[in-house]
């Protein structure tokens, strides 16, 4: 192993983890070099040398300092030759993925069916890899969007209303099930779960005729959109309410203290794993201690406990 790539997706974290992969193969002798703009700068031979100092200064930025994009084309078979074509041109002996499962998705692709050594680094605000904790970034785009609704819940009391908070989460409710309960929020609506708009709207009558004088309600965009919810609420109560979509804000952001810590182990282990001749596998940190997951079971469907958070968040209510 004498010189290895990275290529990252985008969230709070990766710059940390790049720095991470960077320092820790510069101090094993390897070259490094960065992929810019993800799977298309592989197929398009985006490679620029990254060293020390590259990486200098990137530990506290959001985003990612190579760029990324969502390659329709890797997927394509013609571009995947393409891709592992300008791996071997360009003397890359292995590679380290950062993302979530579609960058993990590819990164089994490269190392299953085309035999390149290959190690992913689990990222993704949604935290929806099978076998992983907490990936990178779930953790600072919970904390961003805590920060939003602590604000908002300020101004739901003062004028007594109701606010429906879109969160992000198109097939997975983690964010906003986490949200809801650091929030002390009253309803959250996930993919995961049916909700009752009825039992809903007469759960806020109830509270309004009770003396409660506010209500906040999580929905993650893969559910409804908050706009849609607000009305029904109002057709329903006959009470003002108010949207608020958090959107992208969620994935920016300077990195939390766990995920800035979270970058630095798995990129070391992950440069370690290229080293020791480890394939097809993401580096894991479960119960504190460091893991590898085989990527074919990284990339299934995370079944996150949807419903014991529901309850809890319920009976805080």
């Amino acid at each position: 192993m004498n010189k290895i790539a990275v290529l990252t997706r985008d969230c709070a974290g990766v710059n940390a983890a790049i720095r991470s992969v960077v320092r820790t193969a510069i101090n094993y002798n390897l070259e490094v070099v960065g992929v810019e703009k993800g799977y298309d700068g592989l197929i398009d031979e985006r490679f620029i040398p990254l060293n020390r100092r590259s990486v200098s200064g990137i530990i506290n930025k959001g985003g990612t300092i190579l760029k990324t994009s969502r390659s329709e084309r890797f997927f394509s078979e013609e571009y995947q030759r393409k891709a592992v074509e300008n791996i071997k041109k360009n003397n890359i002996d292995g590679l380290i993925i950062i993302g979530g499962n579609g960058s993990l998705t590819g990164a089994h692709i490269l190392a299953s069916k085309y035999n390149i050594p290959i190690v992913g680094i689990p990222a993704t605000i949604d935290n929806d890899v099978t076998g992983v904790d907490l990936t990178l970034g779930a953790d600072t785009a919970v904390n961003v969007a805590l920060d939003a609704l602590d604000k908002i819940r300020d101004t739901a009391t003062s004028l007594e209303r109701i606010f429906v908070i879109e969160v992000m989460g198109r097939k997975c409710g983690y964010i906003a099930v986490e949200l809801a309960l650091a929030g002390g929020c009253e309803e959250v609506l996930v993919p995961e779960m049916e909700f009752d708009i009825d039992l809903m709207c007469d759960e806020i009558k109830k509270g309004n005729q009770n003396g409660k004088i506010s209500w906040i309600i999580i929905v993650a965009e893969g559910k409804a959109k908050a706009s849609d919810i607000a009305q029904l609420i109002t057709d329903k109560t006959g009470l003002e309410t108010r949207v608020a979509v958090l959107g992208h804000i969620q994935r920016g952001g300077k990195p939390t203290s766990k995920d800035r810590i979270i970058a630095a182990r798995l990129g070391y282990h992950a440069v370690k794993a290229l080293i020791d001749n480890k394939s097809d596998i993401c580096v894991s940190i479960k119960n504190e201690n460091i893991y590898y997951i085989d990527l074919s079971m990284a990339i299934e469907k995370k079944n996150i406990d949807i419903d014991s958070y529901y309850k809890l968040i319920k009976m805080l209510t």
